[in-house]
């Protein structure tokens, strides 16, 4: 019964190894010009391995994507268990992305060209990317289903999915960060969420369900 296990281990470290060469090369010699035989040869598995595992270099991305968000997740677990203000909450875990992220910061840059193209496959609104968008905005669930911070009902089903769009505000402003630790990016942050939260805060009370309500006809609107 040990066999399989180990076959398993082999084909993940496998997997890991070609994800993380195709990275690095994609650093060092760009998206475009980075091929699969290259990939390939750089991580000493034959093309054909290469392609079992991946069928083709925006599959590698997707890899890549899923391998953030799930050290995203991680990173996060514990500010969630522990707090339930609402502007921390959310304040940590954009942090917090913001910080996993930090040895990809230079691929981003290079990369970004490419994520931007609303029909590249690798933009993060793509039907590809659903697995690695999905994944995100449940974080974003559970910044809000986790706050003990009032807030409109309507808006709260909402939240998670604009939160997510806020969210990549930050990564369109973190990928054009030259700051020293992105500094700057970390300051947008502690600027921006007191005001979401305020926003979240007022959204409940009587007179301002109202407006409220035309904002979310308005998000309706737009998405549809």
């Amino acid at each position: 019964m040990a066999e399989p296990t180990r076959r398993g281990r082999g084909s993940e470290a496998t997997r890991e190894l070609i994800v993380e060469t195709a990275l690095r090369l994609f650093r060092e010699r760009g998206y475009e010009a980075t091929t699969m035989r290259a990939i390939a040869a750089e991580a000493g598995v034959s093309v054909g391995n290469a392609y079992y595992y991946f069928s083709s270099k925006e599959a590698l991305i997707q890899a890549y994507y899923d391998r953030a968000q799930r050290e995203h997740e991680a990173a996060c677990r514990a500010l969630l268990d522990r707090e339930r203000g609402f502007e921390a909450r959310l304040s940590g875990v954009l942090r917090e992305w913001v910080r996993v992220s930090e040895p990809y910061h230079e691929f981003a840059v290079k990369f970004f060209k490419h994520a931007a193209e609303p029909s590249n496959p690798l933009s993060p609104f793509s039907a590809e990317s659903t697995p690695a968008r999905e994944s995100s905005i449940a974080i974003y669930r559970e910044v809000v289903e986790g706050s003990a911070d009032r807030m409109d009902p309507e808006l709260r089903a909402e939240l998670p999915e604009l939160l997510w769009l806020m969210s990549m505000g930050v990564v369109l402003y973190w990928v054009h960060d030259t700051s020293p630790g992105c500094a700057r990016t970390y300051r947008m942050i502690e600027l921006t969420v007191p005001l979401v939260g305020r926003l979240v805060g007022l959204s409940h009370l009587p007179g301002l369900r109202g407006i409220t309500r035309d904002f979310l006809a308005a998000v309706h609107e737009l998405r549809a």
